[in-house]
């Protein structure tokens, strides 16, 4: 597989969130990292958490207010985040439109504590 459109994949509802999608990218058989397609619809959020690996993300559509440690970032299409293992941060969709991320992680056990 090299080439497949992203609306091929299943987007799974994220537990303890509002509204928020998941779609795994990466082959289950990838050794190094994971790509993952995240949709915060309109009005939709995700909780204040810690992971225990760190997380780089492209934001793809739309806005979002990201809160990342004690830092607010007013996240758009084409920005870059780099959230740092056992940093708390949450997302809130802006302007009554859908976010679309990309979310790249390494293979390594992932935890995620809701705070």
């Amino acid at each position: 597989m090299a080439c497949t459109k992203i609306e091929t994949y299943e987007a799974n509802p994220i537990p303890k969130t509002n509204e928020a999608y998941i779609q795994v990218l990466s082959p289950e058989q990838e050794k190094d990292f994971i790509v993952r397609k995240l949709t915060l619809k309109a009005g939709g959020m995700m909780p204040n958490h810690i992971n225990k690996i760190a997380h780089q993300q492209v934001a793809l559509k739309g806005s979002a207010k990201v809160v990342i440690g004690d830092k607010e970032y007013h996240a758009k299409a084409g920005d870059y985040l780099y959230i740092p293992a056992g940093e708390p941060h949450y997302y809130e969709a802006c302007h009554g439109e859908d976010y679309e991320f990309l979310c790249m992680i390494t293979t390594q056990e992932d935890e995620i504590t809701f705070l």
